[in-house]
């Protein structure tokens, strides 16, 4: 954009905020994955189910699932995301269910063994591999029943699980994701985001430059 102007100086220092408000957070996750805040919500005792997570709720219990509680997922520079916990008895597996912000129902379930982790997700992922230690993919639209199928299949490839039986046990793993074998994935999903917070920073500071000269 042509600086000479003190007005185009003022538009695009506006444009250069608005974009570091979106993005900005981007950033720092991708150059800090370690840094989102992973904290325990609610035991499974005085957890509520959300009306509108009751229909996804109401087929894991089918499944076997039984209530962990809740916990919550904050990255910084933005509001906290809210996820619903539940473990199955008979198998090494964890259900985490949100509502997504394009209000629709985002199940995920995780293995954790001490090489990694397994992750499969009922909604658009990029896979992610590390042969032995890491498998993160997605099943778009997959029932809880399909996606639970699918996820077993993987579990063997990273060795003997781990059963988590606590909603504490669930926020350790979350946060071991986060600080190491989901590192990888959030930087690559988070790149962009990267680059477009330092040209926001570029133009801040041209801009910045260009009313006060």
């Amino acid at each position: 954009m042509n600086m000479d102007s003190p007005l185009s100086a003022a538009v695009a220092l506006i444009g250069a905020l608005v974009l570091l408000r979106f993005q900005a957070w981007r950033a720092v996750l991708c150059l800090r994955p370690q840094s989102v805040r992973v904290e325990v919500d609610t035991p499974a005792d005085v957890t509520a189910i959300p009306p509108e997570l009751e229909d996804t709720w109401g087929e894991l219990k089918k499944l076997g699932f039984t209530l962990l509680g809740a916990h919550t997922e904050r990255a910084p520079l933005t509001s906290a995301h809210w996820f619903l916990d539940a473990v199955h008895p008979t198998h090494p597996v964890v259900a985490s269910l949100c509502v997504s912000p394009d209000e629709q129902d985002h199940l995920v379930f995780l293995t954790q063994s001490e090489r990694g982790f397994v992750i499969t997700a009922n909604y658009r992922r990029l896979s992610f591999e590390v042969p032995g230690a890491y498998l993160a993919g997605g099943l778009d639209g997959a029932t809880p029943e399909r996606l639970l199928k699918a996820h077993l299949r993987r579990v063997p490839e990273i060795g003997a699980p781990k059963v988590l039986k606590t909603i504490e046990e669930r926020v350790v793993a979350a946060r071991e994701w986060y600080s190491r074998s989901g590192k990888p994935e959030l930087r690559q999903q988070h790149a962009v985001g990267l680059l477009w917070t330092l040209g926001a920073v570029g133009m801040v500071g041209a801009a910045l430059f260009r009313l006060v000269a």
